[in-house]
């Protein structure tokens, strides 16, 4: 399934934990970390648990719960939530700066018996210039650029172009590409401006994104809405396909549609557009 959107919702607000898959996000995130302060932690892992061990919580979304930075708050995080974790889908690991540090929480997921994939924050140098390492790890199923943090950590001045933080951007979704995992775009901070997230958005897609985080409900339907092809292409989508299948019917790599030669890479695109295009049905 796409990650188109990915919501954060703060592990210490059961009420809106329990709201959070109305707003329509692909992915929905119990935050154990930013979100909630030092003196909450223990009063946040109680209320994830408890929202994800009751019955009547049946999402048809991704449940991603996002724990501390790897050591002992992680760990205490996944024992204080383990009762639950049969209802996550993914786990998100902040920070993250190596492989070892997403070897580190696999090892921790396999002893509270939680096998699910990983969804790896790069937000410090140190991850931006390990981003394939991370990705390489079998475990993990994406990579989520965060440009805020990315900036405190380098000193950067955050703008409204987003130069200073452009190289890391990219950096982060071709080492995604390179690994096949997904790329999860930076969160746009201002939440009452449609028109700026719809148009950071649209740049996140031109850059080879895959999704884009979300910090409040009402940008979850900008977001879906900038991932779903236009008509015109999950039509010509559903022309290579059908081609496609004609073509493996008669021992052919490459074929035509519209005069245009398909390939490998324009198959691969294709089928992504139709999926994306699914995404809502």
């Amino acid at each position: 399934m796409p990650r188109r959107s990915v919501m954060f919702t703060p592990g210490d607000r059961p009420e809106m934990m329990r709201k959070a898959p109305g707003a329509g996000a692909d992915v929905i995130v119990f935050d154990l970390e930013d979100a909630v302060s030092p003196d909450r932690k223990d009063e946040a892992r109680e209320a994830v648990r408890d929202v994800l061990t009751d019955p009547a919580f049946d999402p048809d979304c991704e449940v991603c719960v996002r724990v501390n930075p790897t050591g002992i708050a992680a760990d205490d995080d996944l024992r204080g939530i383990a009762d639950g974790a049969d209802a996550i889908d993914s786990v998100m690991l902040p920070k993250t700066e190596s492989g070892d540090d997403t070897e580190t929480l696999v090892r921790l997921l396999h002893e509270h018996d939680c096998r699910v994939p990983i969804l790896a924050l790069v937000e410090t140098a140190s991850g931006v210039l390990n981003a394939a390492e991370i990705a390489a790890v079998d475990e993990t199923a994406a990579l989520v650029f965060g440009a805020e943090d990315l900036s405190a950590d380098i000193g950067a001045t955050r703008t409204n172009e987003g130069t200073e933080v452009l190289y890391a951007r990219e950096h982060v979704v071709i080492a995604a590409s390179a690994n096949g995992v997904d790329a999860i775009d930076t969160v746009y901070t201002d939440f009452g401006d449609t028109e700026g997230l719809s148009e950071e958005t649209e740049f996140a897609i031109r850059l080879g994104y895959d999704g884009k985080m979300a910090i409040h409900p009402a940008q979850v339907a900008p977001i879906n809405e900038a991932f779903t092809p236009d008509p015109e292409r999950v039509e010509w989508a559903e022309a290579v396909l059908t081609a496609k299948a004609d073509a493996d019917e008669d021992g052919r790599g490459v074929f035509r549609v519209d005069g245009e030669m398909i390939d490998a890479p324009l198959i691969a695109q294709a089928e992504r557009i139709v999926e994306y295009a699914d995404a809502d049905n």
